[in-house]
């Protein structure tokens, strides 16, 4: 079992690796159950209102996981979904596993005034339950161990590469070179710093977010077209001349890959992330001064930024992310404590007592040889 807060419609990194490696999963020949917010009833969250909150999780998703009764449980996230399952876990004795997405500490500081050292702590206090808490990257590992967390496993993100692929320049007709972006468009990703680098050519917008209408209004000059998705999405990126990068907190930047695979090469600061994707004058180039990255990056040969995205496969990233988890061991628990974690899961769907439990438990599968 997979439990997140991050899915479905939500368009990001994260969520393209959840289900990239539930497919993968399946095709090992897993059973895998996804807990997402579309099981539950949900808020909009505060300034971000593509990110879906669910409301009161914790009855749904103890029942969840104790009528599908995991093998193995992965927590993706740390919002109400993630936070319920692992204190049912901790109850029940059960092992688990978790993932580092995310720098919530620099996104929560871009938004309001919350100290990193307390963000942190949570963090380590969230992860730190964990059997294992996977991470993307050397340098993300290195910056968590720096900071206490001593359950660490290196998990590696992988892309399509038969969706991503070189295409036509002419999909594009603006005038070159072209500098693209492609992601959210939040505080966090410091957008604004691709927006105000100067630049010879055109510059072009490839998503959406909370800060779209106020920089679009501010950088009429810039092509902002929203989300594209799948073979659009990969026609845009293909047709750009560089992708810039410009975050300073991703723990990763799987767009990174998906430009490569496209033959794109890509420019970035030399931060966490980017330094562990980006070979530096091979796949793109990386520069305090992002001006002057993109500007080396234009030099880079397109055939070396494929060849490097072909080695990393989704495959090989859903294999070491199996690899990484661990046994819940409810079996070794006490029948009798079995039975009232069935019994209360009973109760609840057929008094409705659980918001949601009629969309989200009717289809939970049979329990099989591997289930995840």
């Amino acid at each position: 079992m997979i439990v997140t807060d991050a899915w479905f419609p939500q368009t990001n990194g994260v969520v393209r690796t959840l289900a990239q490696t539930r497919e993968w999963l399946g095709r090992f020949g897993h059973q895998v159950r996804m807990l997402t917010p579309q099981d539950f009833r949900s808020i909009a969250c505060p300034t971000y209102p593509e990110i879906r909150l669910s409301l009161l999780p914790r009855r749904l998703v103890r029942a969840m996981i104790a009528e599908f009764d995991p093998q193995a449980l992965h927590i993706a996230t740390e919002g109400p979904l993630g936070l319920a399952a692992r204190s049912f876990c901790q109850r029940q004795q059960m092992r688990f596993t978790t993932s580092y997405h995310t720098q919530f500490p620099q996104y929560l500081r871009a938004r309001f005034p919350i100290p990193l050292g307390f963000s942190y702590w949570a963090l380590h206090r969230f992860h730190g339950a964990a059997a294992r808490c996977m991470v993307s990257t050397p340098s993300m590992r290195a910056e968590l161990q720096a900071r206490g967390f001593k359950n660490l496993a290196a998990w590696r993100r992988g892309v399509d590469t038969e969706l991503f692929k070189p295409g036509s320049k002419a999909f594009l007709t603006l005038p070159r070179p072209i500098a693209a972006y492609v992601g959210r468009v939040a505080v966090e990703k410091n957008v604004e710093a691709f927006l105000k680098m100067p630049w010879e050519g055109s510059k072009i917008v490839i998503g959406d977010g909370p800060e779209r209408a106020r920089l679009e209004a501010l950088y009429p000059e810039t092509t902002f077209t929203g989300f594209r998705f799948a073979e659009d999405l990969a026609a845009h990126l293909a047709a750009a001349d560089v992708m810039v990068f410009p975050s300073l907190t991703d723990t990763f930047g799987l767009v990174n890959l998906e430009a490569m695979a496209c033959g794109v090469p890509v420019a970035a600061y030399p931060v966490s992330g980017p330094i562990d994707v980006i070979k530096d004058g091979v796949t793109g180039a990386l520069d305090d001064d992002l001006a002057r990255a993109a500007r080396r990056a234009l030099m880079i040969d397109p055939v070396a930024c494929r060849e490097e995205a072909v080695r990393c496969g989704w495959d090989a990233s859903a294999r070491e992310f199996e690899s990484n988890l661990v046994a819940c061991q409810s079996d070794q628990r006490p029948q009798q404590k079995r039975a009232e974690d069935r019994a209360a899961w009973a109760l609840e769907h057929s008094t409705g007592n659980a918001a949601g439990a009629g969309r989200g438990l009717q289809s939970l599968p049979e329990r099989a040889p591997s289930q995840s």
